[in-house]
């Protein structure tokens, strides 16, 4: 009994120094793991499955070892370890016990690269890259056209559905550029703002009916003379084709004056219908020419706060170069409607002094359609002039038709090649198929209002696009970065101090 708590003491001695072996050991096998080094692991787990002085890794003594260190040499009896034997060639044995797995080491933080015999893979492409520059180039312009397309189609839709109050404001902004220099003039002799608009507007519309009036005091006044001119020429017409060599019977001729009065007895219906469609129709001419006077008489007394009041709607970065713009578009517009007036005034004046001469009827009614119509560019001369050989045709003969062709096209020769030249000027001028173009496409749109101010439009537009292309330019040169050494004369304000030679000394 003496013996036991020595034999106890020493038990419990060897099992610490057996704990801190394997507490090292633990340690070692955590930094090779850390480390990467396999071999390092292998050899940390063959120590912990046999741990050092021979003792196995419960902790007990092997084959009668002491168990400690005591005074007394006390034996465990434990089984004997088992042997194992070694792998051959890489096959373990067939008894031999499978070893504890091991902690799996962290993985590398790059992947390896493939052997030398794996065959190459090639690498997909980007998409982007794949694309050819041509053809991504083609799309990205090809979605932006898209986009100002759908942009374009939107606001013809809206126009179309609001036609009657663009055209009345379109038509506005073209009467006061006409009579905005009568009010500008007025107030430099001194008349203030409002007095100065009123007579300017009551003066402008008050010439502008007495014009109508006097058009159709002239159609009715005429029109009876005018009905038997032209049945008379329908008479000599009929003659002519029967005396001709084309070999028309009097039987034809019957037979289609009876399929025109036919025609028209069996469209009675369309004709009434289209007869109350005119009735809607002056109904909505008339509210358009009250809209028109009210937006003109607005425009002309307070156009520069509506100006300021518009250009707080648009955004600050761009301000300053619509600020730039507006002006200039104005000046253009103004410029286009005093040159048109006076061009289709001299139009109208010569053609009707040529037609009161030839004794065409309704001389002055016509002079007033070519003034009017004078303001569609290249389609309305023709237009008017057409109308003018007609009548002299129904009502004259072919000889004076022949004459007042050649008076209307020596008219227009000059206007073309000498008055819009020398009146209009290079502010307004436009490429001829961009005449062409314009008047069919306001045409198509809007009618004769959309053909009438197709051209002003274009010109306006031309002007602002040139305008806000110079200021762009004029912005970067300005935000980049001076130059600097010799460089900076080639772009200096002025020129560079011109070197004198020196004065020769008196000897």
């Amino acid at each position: 009994m003496s013996r036991l708590p020595q034999w106890v003491g020493g038990l419990g001695a060897g099992l610490t120094r057996l704990s801190q072996r394997l507490e090292d050991q633990r340690r070692r096998a955590e930094a090779a793991a850390a480390a990467g080094d396999p071999e390092e692991l292998r050899r940390a787990e063959r120590a912990e499955a046999r741990p050092a002085n021979g003792s196995p890794a419960n902790g007990s003594p092997a084959n009668g070892s002491p168990a400690g260190d005591g005074p007394v040499g006390t034996f465990i009896a434990t089984r004997p370890a088992r042997r194992v034997p070694e792998p051959a060639d890489g096959v373990p044995h067939p008894g031999a016990e499978p070893e504890p797995p091991a902690s799996a080491p962290r993985p590398p933080e790059s992947v390896p690269a493939p052997p030398a015999y794996a065959p190459a893979v090639a690498a997909r492409p980007d998409p982007v890259a794949a694309v050819p520059w041509g053809v991504r180039v083609a799309a990205e312009v090809g979605w932006r056209l898209l986009v100002l397309a759908a942009t374009l189609w939107v606001l013809a839709r809206v126009i179309t559905s609001i036609e009657l109050v663009v055209l009345s404001f379109v038509a506005a902004m073209l009467i006061t550029a006409l009579l905005q220099p009568t009010v500008g003039w007025l107030r430099g002799r001194g008349l203030p703002r409002g007095p100065a608009t009123a007579l300017t507007f009551i003066g402008g519309f008050v010439i502008m009916g007495l014009v109508g009036w006097f058009v159709v005091w002239q159609v009715q006044d005429n029109i009876d003379s005018v009905s038997s001119r032209i049945q008379e020429g329908i008479t000599e017409l009929k003659g002519w084709l029967l005396k001709s060599p084309f070999h028309v019977t009097e039987g034809q001729i019957n037979s289609i004056a009876k399929n025109l009065q036919d025609a028209i007895g069996a469209n009675t219906e369309a004709i009434t219908t289209a007869g109350l469609e005119g009735v809607t129709v002056v109904l909505e001419v008339f509210t358009g020419i009250l809209l028109a006077m009210f937006t003109t008489l607005f425009l002309l007394y307070d156009g520069r706060r509506i100006w300021e009041w518009v250009l707080k709607l648009v955004p600050g970065a761009a301000r300053e170069g619509v600020a730039g713009a507006g002006p200039r578009a104005w000046r253009t517009l103004t410029a286009y409607v005093r040159g048109t007036v006076i061009v289709a005034l001299i139009d109208a004046i010569f053609i009707g002094i040529g037609l009161y001469f030839l004794n065409v009827p309704l001389a002055v009614p016509l002079a007033v359609f070519i003034f009017l119509f004078a303001f569609i560019p290249l389609i309305g001369a023709v237009v008017s002039g057409a109308l003018a050989c007609v009548v002299a045709l129904v009502t004259q003969g072919v000889f004076q038709a022949l004459m007042v062709l050649a008076v209307v096209l020596a008219v227009q020769q000059i206007e073309g090649h000498v008055l819009q030249p020398f009146i209009l000027g290079r502010a307004v001028r436009v490429h001829p198929l961009a005449v062409i173009l314009s008047v069919a496409a306001g045409g198509l749109v809007a009618g004769i209002g959309g053909a009438v101010v197709a051209v002003p439009l274009v010109a306006v537009t031309n002007t602002v696009v040139g305008y806000l292309r110079s200021y762009s330019r004029e912005q970067a040169v300005r935000m980049s970065v001076a130059p600097r050494g010799a460089t900076a004369i080639g772009v200096a304000p002025t020129s560079p101090p011109v070197k004198r030679a020196p004065e020769e000394s008196g000897g």
